[in-house]
């Protein structure tokens, strides 16, 4: 929108408060700080549920593939056969063995449910995730038969385990005696301790070389599952579908959707309706601008009247007040994209200084899944908020301006 020289002049007068307009100077304030806090709150909001989705899905499928191949009752024997099979699937970038099974945990009298998981110490030493998470010890010193694992940060701290110490794991399905089945308890050394940041993983797992998992469970050369990573995660159904066929009968394939689909699907609803809420706060702000350009022109209803019978035109006219309003929703929509990116820059100092003021958990990981706040802008979602607020903007302009341009000369200033 091209305004002459008079047009912004008169423009920039009317942002600014003249006198007796202190009360139509507050309102457009108002207006400007409430668009501000509309789309730094759509921004905040939607960068925090996107980190939550992509922290989950990271953690989440970094710990357990983009698909497994399970044999049914939890024991998959001819697992060579099917690991041949899943390697040479077109699109699978890995296919590994893997034991899980839910045993107990026991440290000096305390008892604690966890998730032995058997992988070959190759795996172990390789996976990405928890490679990086180890916060003591090595994976390194882990080896077959070593009697060697790590496990969980929350795990430990539930247990009161610390490195070095040994973790006893108890199997209710041990050997079977005259005088019934006796659980087999095993004593493991506690060689490096984990934190993922995904809660319920750090309280639960024991990682250990799968011929330790092997012995423990009494298996023999049986595996549970393979593991599978393909080149596209979102494109899993349609990459294992050829494996799904050939082993038919001797196991499922179940990906990473199916695995986690209530909390992924939960996430996505979440995430439609906070949008959706959270876009009315800058419709309300909008409609601030609307009321303040409805008394701005009512205020200036004889500067109108003057400046139509100078040769002022209606669109002349139509375009100083949408630039006004169209102004206060820029000025608005930039001050909440700064205020937004500085919140999620310093967010977990927020939450942590909010939680030392008011004595609450607000970030309880059992409850959150995850034991920081994450946050991942999108930079197409923001520009399209950005987009949001100043077509709401522009249109909150339009009847206000149009009222002005359609200002009769002659009925304003006939008693002048």
């Amino acid at each position: 929108m091209i305004l002459s020289r008079y047009e912004r002049m008169i423009a920039k007068r009317y942002l600014l408060p003249g006198k007796g307009e202190g009360f139509i100077f507050l309102v457009a304030g108002i207006s400007l700080v409430a668009v501000m806090l509309g789309v730094a709150a759509l921004i905040i909001v939607m960068s925090v549920m996107n980190g939550f989705r992509a922290e989950l899905f990271d953690k989440i499928v970094g710990l357990n593939g983009h698909a497994v191949v399970q044999g049914y009752g939890g024991r998959l024997p001819d697992w060579k056969a099917v690991l041949k099979e899943a390697k040479a699937t077109p699109g699978v970038t890995s296919a590994t063995p893997l034991i899980e099974q839910p045993l107990l945990g026991s440290f000096q009298g305390r008892v604690e449910a966890v998730l032995v998981r058997g992988m070959t110490v190759n795996d172990i030493r390789n996976n990405a995730t928890l490679k990086a998470k180890v916060i003591a010890g090595s994976l390194s010193t882990l080896t077959a038969n070593g009697d060697k694992v790590a496990i969980g940060s929350r795990l430990a701290e539930n247990l009161g385990i610390q490195l070095g110490d040994s973790i006893t794991i108890i199997n209710p399905a041990g050997r079977s005696t005259p005088f019934g089945t006796v659980p087999r308890q095993v004593s493991y050394q506690v060689a490096a301790i984990f934190e993922v940041g995904i809660y319920d993983y750090d309280k639960a797992f024991v990682v250990m070389p799968m011929e330790d998992a092997q012995t423990l469970l009494l298996l023999g050369d049986v595996v549970g599952m393979i593991e599978v990573e393909t080149v596209n995660a979102d494109k899993v159904a349609a990459i294992l579908e050829p494996l799904a066929g050939k082993v038919a009968g001797r196991a499922t394939v179940t990906d990473w959707r199916q695995m986690n689909a209530s909390l992924f699907e939960a996430l996505a609803v979440e995430r439609v309706a906070m949008f959706v809420v959270l876009s009315i706060i800058v419709l309300v702000a909008v409609f601030n601008i609307l009321s303040s350009l409805i008394m701005l022109v009512r205020a200036k209803t004889r500067d109108i009247a003057i400046l139509r019978t100078m040769g002022a035109s209606r669109v002349g006219l139509v375009k100083i007040f949408m630039t006004v309003g169209v102004t206060i929703g820029t000025l608005g929509m930039a001050a909440g994209m700064v205020l937004g990116f500085t919140f999620l820059f310093f967010r977990q100092s927020v939450v942590n200084a909010i939680q030392f003021l008011t004595g609450q958990n607000l970030w309880d990981p059992s409850i959150r899944f995850l034991t920081e706040l994450p946050a991942k802008p999108d930079p197409v979602e923001i520009a399209i908020i950005c987009l949001m607020a100043l077509i709401f903007s522009f249109l909150a302009t339009l009847y206000p301006a149009f009222k002005a341009a359609n200002t009769d000369p002659v009925q304003v200033l006939r008693y002048e």
